[in-house]
């Protein structure tokens, strides 16, 4: 896909060790519990995309284009952060949307992990900072704790009026 655009971005989860969205750090609480973190609700997920390890790492295989800017994201431990654009309360930008506008970026094409979340907020948020925004359905997976999860955010994002399109169709 990366041959398809001039200009390459990712994001990578880049959790501190004691990230508040880890049910580890959480006793008495359990992947999948909802609770209160810094005013804001949290689902707790298991460890995952922890700083310096290989969990953190992109794919195996994965090459980058040269010069491919990396925007670290979650690094906060008291607040979440599934979009690539901000935290999630929108208190801290990753710099992604200054970038792209310094790049003259006007259309962002998104895939990845997770659809029902990252994705997702990504998509909103783009949107809502005036980016065209196109959702690479079969470059996405979800979490899909509810069967229908993804299915159900890709019909909210063409309501945020997302374009979704398909991988063949560069």
């Amino acid at each position: 896909m990366q041959r398809a655009f001039d200009l390459i971005v990712a994001t990578q989860d880049w959790h501190p060790p004691n990230h508040g969205s880890f049910a580890a750090n959480h006793p008495g609480n359990n992947v999948g519990d909802v609770i209160d973190l810094n005013g804001l609700p949290q689902i707790l997920w298991p460890v995952h995309c922890m700083q310096n390890t290989r969990g953190a790492e992109f794919v195996p295989g994965l090459k980058l284009a040269r010069g491919a800017r990396v925007f670290y994201k979650g690094t906060d431990t008291a607040i979440d952060s599934y979009s690539a654009f901000y935290d999630n309360a929108h208190r801290r930008s990753t710099g992604l949307g200054d970038y792209l506008t310094s790049q003259s970026v006007t259309d962002v094409y998104i895939m990845g992990l997770a659809t029902d979340y990252c994705v997702k907020f990504s998509v909103l948020d783009a949107r809502e900072v005036n980016f065209d925004v196109h959702v690479i359905e079969d470059g996405c997976r979800g979490v899909n704790l509810k069967p229908t999860d993804s299915a159900n955010v890709l019909d909210e994002m063409r309501r945020a009026r997302a374009a979704v399109v398909r991988s063949t169709d560069f």
